[in-house]
């Protein structure tokens, strides 16, 4: 590999900006421990992780279901 390389002339992903949005979301520490884990055995970011399950619920069409305690 070269110590250096010349970027002057390289030109921006025109589509990076659609691929994905940046959010902020609050999640339960144990929530984002339980990703973190998850992740680190599968050799991963947790972030991607995330987004590759919840990619998953959207392609499976899956509703969320609960009923709030009394």
């Amino acid at each position: 590999m070269r110590k250096e390389y010349d970027f002057s002339k390289g030109t921006r992903n025109p589509y990076a900006a659609r691929l994905k949005q940046q959010i902020t979301i609050r999640l339960e520490s144990e929530t984002i421990g339980y990703f973190k884990a998850m992740a680190h055995k599968m050799g991963m970011s947790y972030q991607h992780l995330i987004n590759l399950y919840l990619r998953d619920c959207v392609s499976r069409q899956r509703k969320l279901t609960f009923k709030w305690a009394d």
